[in-house]
């Protein structure tokens, strides 16, 4: 081979290599571009909106248009300022609950909406948590009496704040005459109660038998935003789930001191022996939800009452100090609607005339607010007070009930007079079907038992009192 084609050969492997290592090269850049990419997308994952599950966000803001406001309009404005109308609240004309998706804080998205022409009022979606003083995993010292006025439930001689006879302490007939109730009537299944709380224990076998099931002709519920539930026996607004199964146990003690069935040889009575307990869900197993969860529960009770259920109270055994007018909105338009609403004054010792306590502070003409008594009808240490608040004082320390796992225990708290006033309420229903929310809550308030250390305490001045509400004399 000459000395020329030598170096041509060398020369061709040289851009051969040198090819080779290019491709390489471009390869290499290839795969670091891919894996850039690919890194890229996995940052940006986060911001990919998913479909929605249970696991949700939580609306921030409560919003308030002007009737004026379409909802579609509504949407616009939600939109143009990158948040989501999560749900509109029918039972009040142009409330919304909205998301913002570019999570600001609430008190600003709040400020931002309140500042629109169009807008009545923006306020921040609150949490809400049970504050009751005491809770005690078994109930105290147990007697049985044998006799034929009474229920045969075995506990009930522990039960003072339906009959009180000195028991543990106590003082005879500070009570809420109950005896002398049942004899005029025990309840009614035509009468519906919601218990807006932590749920109830829909199995537990002295309750089951008093728990609302959604009737053939009601449709299941359904709401425009979050689609239909097949709503048997309440609606959990917490989870936006049609199972109001309690978690927490608190509602479903709320729940036995108004309905318990009565003479059925288990457990305890309640003020009701017959009456439809519907299960609304706003409280989670750790007892706490929030402002806009208690709404939808309302407003679902208000669209099953329109539906034709015969909702004729909300028990509301929780409370908060921070003012909502959105949830004050909601509850009027439940009045407006029928519907009673019973609310605890709260359990901080305090006078809710100078420092009020929400929903028990509004000034409602379908609200009663409870304060609670021992079973010597003195007003207990916790129990918040008001003259120009709170209305009247109920059974509220060591009361014994039933709780999740078919299981019973002793609480205290103006949570559990709440219930009592709920159950009354109830048994008036029940003895005159067509009487009116406003005479109600005159009638319970008028036929209070008077104590004097409850004057300058509570605006009656008094303890509730089955026996007076259903008229029978002394």
């Amino acid at each position: 081979m000459n000395r020329s084609n030598i170096w041509i050969h060398v020369g061709l492997a040289v851009v051969l290599v040198s090819f080779a290592a290019v491709l390489g090269r471009i390869d290499r850049m290839a795969s670091s571009l891919k894996a850039d990419r690919r890194t890229n997308i996995e940052r940006q994952a986060p911001a990919i909106r998913m479909p929605r599950t249970n696991e949700r966000s939580i609306p921030e803001v409560l919003v308030r248009f002007k009737t004026s406001t379409t909802l579609d309009r509504i949407r616009e404005i939600a939109l143009q300022n990158n948040d989501r109308v999560d749900d509109e609240i029918e039972a009040v004309s142009g409330l919304v609950a909205i998301n913002d998706l570019d999570n600001a804080d609430a008190e600003t998205v709040a400020k931002q909406y309140a500042a629109f022409e169009n807008v009545e009022y923006a306020e921040p979606n609150l949490r809400i948590k049970l504050d009751d003083p005491i809770q005690k995993e078994s109930p105290r010292d147990l007697f049985f009496r044998s006799d034929d006025s009474q229920p045969n439930d075995p506990n009930f001689s522990e039960q003072w704040g339906l009959n009180n006879l000195g028991q543990n302490g106590g003082t005879e007939r500070a009570d809420i005459d109950a005896l002398k109730a049942w004899q005029v009537t025990k309840g009614s299944e035509e009468v519906v109660v919601a218990v807006l709380d932590s749920g109830v224990d829909y199995r537990h076998s002295d309750l089951a038998a008093n728990i609302w099931t959604r009737p053939d002709n009601i449709p299941q519920y359904t709401d425009d935003e979050k689609g239909t539930f097949n709503d048997i026996h309440g609606f959990d607004a917490a989870d936006e789930l049609p199972d109001p199964m309690d978690d927490n146990g608190h509602g479903t003690h709320c729940a036995g001191i108004i309905g318990a069935v009565g003479d059925n040889g288990i457990g305890i009575a309640g003020v009701n022996w017959n009456v439809r307990i519907m299960p609304l869900k706003f409280l989670g197993s750790g007892g706490s939800g929030t402002t806009e969860n208690a709404i939808e529960a309302i407003n679902y009770a208000i669209e099953r009452k329109k539906a034709g259920v015969n909702v004729r109270v909300i028990s509301a055994s929780w409370g908060s100090t921070t003012y909502s007018k959105a949830l004050e909105d909601t509850i009027r338009a439940a009045g407006d609607a029928g519907i009673l609403f019973v609310a605890a004054a709260g359990n901080d010792g305090t006078d809710t005339d100078v420092w009020p306590h929400y929903p028990s502070s509004y000034k409602l003409p379908n609200l009663i607010s409870v304060a609670a008594v021992d079973r010597n009808d003195t007003l207990t240490s916790f129990s918040n007070f008001g003259v120009k608040s709170v209305d009247l004082a109920a059974p509220g320390k060591d009361i014994l009930s039933t709780w999740i796992g078919d299981e019973y225990r002793e609480a205290s708290g103006t949570t559990m007079a709440t219930p009592y006033v709920s159950g009354v309420a109830a048994l008036h229903i029940a003895q005159s079907p067509n009487i009116t929310v406003k005479q109600l809550r005159k009638k319970l308030i008028d036929s209070v038992d008077l104590r004097d250390d409850l004057k300058g305490k509570v605006a009656s001045g008094g303890t509730l009192c089955a026996a007076n509400a259903l008229g029978i004399k002394d």
